[in-house]
């Protein structure tokens, strides 16, 4: 069945105007000009609003397309893969044990083989979701379909269980202290036991759904009780689960949640309400630990407390001892027993040790050579929730990157912050890389589209 004019019924004219506007976009500018004409005698008025929602769609797939082999993107990808060699190398190093004899056949159970393993794994994780398309991690489709809020559902869940053992210990063997803390879930696979410490699953979750939050409310997150307040709510909801245990970790992402929620345009006065909730809160949490507050007065006054600066003091011994250029590579005696939590939270003394100043250097240069390439995103980007996801990835690394070195210098009191992808820790490590994948996809997409019609 044809109309008059020998063209055929509104049905089945799909592939007709993708040829048409496979010709607008693909020839001379003669042909582009006839054949953009003839379309739109033949379509009428309706087909203009249809050329303009299609050449749209071209755009935005040409520009995501067009960008995989984006500078920045590589930059950040190699600045991120070092980093994790570096702190692969030096786990393996500082996890260097004469008590024990190495046994292959319990290599879960020992610190340096474990990074060896996450290594690639992260390497891989960060592939994927460099991969995947950031903005379905938004929030334009609704809330129910948004990953992103199911994510910190699960991450407030896994929370409120793992605290509950301190008060109700229901679940012995899933929940074992470390360090007469609660902090970790015992994930038995096999053999082995995976560690999954969800306060880390939940400092991101949060990161995502504020960036998520503020790019769908845009202007109107200036609205203090509808919108403002609401998220405070949800970052407070979170902090205070983590706290009790955790309370370097609830700090980092109650700061985090208020620098990300100024960046998205929130008034400077409605940050000012919640902050003596917070002081309070932060207080009793000092205030009920006997030994967060001798940490903290010795700190003030080290020369008072020596039994609980032993940790800081052989902290300032490794960097001292290691000079310029350090002792060589595995050559420290620190990580003998000396320096406690030399593979995860202080692992930066040894790098110190072993490689000098040098090293340490060299370490704080990939950072802030990271810091500089995730700012060029953020400039670059062009859509609201990927700047924003952008900034809050970017201040996550570089704010706990800055905490950890101030700790081990022994420019702030001792917390257990670890050092982004050089510390131990395969929950740290795995979760930061596709954070990073995160980023390195809205780095691919920020150029502007070849074409333009």
């Amino acid at each position: 069945m044809t109309t008059n004019n020998g063209l055929r019924p509104a049905g089945c004219d799909i592939p007709y105007r993708l040829t048409a506007i496979g010709a607008v976009l693909g020839g001379s500018g003669a042909e582009r000009r006839a054949a953009g004409g003839q379309f739109l005698l033949l379509w009428g008025r309706n087909s203009r609003k249809y050329i303009q929602d299609m050449s749209l769609k071209v755009r935005q797939d040409l520009m995501i397309t067009a960008t995989r082999h984006n500078p920045a993107a590589d930059c950040i990808a190699m600045v991120i893969v070092t980093l994790m060699a570096v702190g692969t190398v030096f786990v393996f190093s500082a996890s260097a044990n004469i008590g024990y004899e190495l046994d292959l056949r319990r290599f879960y159970d020992y610190p340096g083989l474990r990074q060896i393993l996450f290594f690639p794994l992260a390497c891989g994780i960060m592939y994927f979701f460099s991969c995947v398309n950031y903005r379905k991690l938004g929030l334009d489709g609704g809330w129910s379909r948004s990953p992103i809020v199911y994510v910190l559902l699960l991450s407030i869940l896994l929370l409120a269980i793992v605290l509950s053992q301190k008060f109700f210990p229901l679940l012995p063997r899933l929940i074992e202290p470390k360090h007469e803390r609660y902090r970790w879930l015992q994930i038995p696979l096999g053999p082995i036991e995976v560690s999954f410490q969800p306060s880390e699953l939940a400092k991101w979750a949060v990161i995502f759904f504020l960036a998520a939050a503020c790019a769908k409310f845009g202007d109107q997150i200036r609205r203090f009780f509808t919108r403002f307040a609401p998220l405070c709510l949800v970052v407070g909801l979170v902090a205070g689960l983590i706290i009790i245990e955790d309370f370097g970790t609830a700090a980092l992402i109650t700061v985090l949640a208020f620098l990300m929620l100024i960046i998205a345009g929130a008034r400077l006065w409605h940050i000012l309400p919640p902050l003596p909730f917070a002081a309070i809160a932060f207080y009793a949490a000092i205030a009920s630990s006997p030994m967060r507050k001798k940490r903290l007065l010795a700190f003030l006054h080290p020369d008072k407390w020596p039994d609980i600066n032993y940790q800081p003091n052989q902290s300032l011994i490794a960097l001292g001892s290691g000079g310029l250029r350090g002792k060589g590579l595995g050559r420290g005696i620190c990580k003998y027993g000396h320096l406690p939590e030399d593979t995860t939270d202080f692992i930066f003394a040894i790098i110190g040790e072993e490689l000098g100043f040098v090293g340490n250097a060299a370490v704080i240069l990939l950072f802030i050579l990271f810091v500089w390439l995730g700012i060029l995103v953020v400039m670059r980007c062009r859509d609201r929730f990927g700047q924003l996801l952008a900034g809050g990835i970017v201040l996550t690394i570089a704010i706990q990157a800055a905490l950890n070195i101030a700790v081990v210098t022994v420019v702030v009191p001792t917390k257990g912050i670890a050092l982004p992808f050089v510390s131990a820790g395969g929950t740290s490590m795995l979760l930061s890389a596709a954070a990073v994948g995160v980023l390195i996809n809205i780095a691919k997409q920020n150029q502007k589209p070849i074409v333009e019609l």
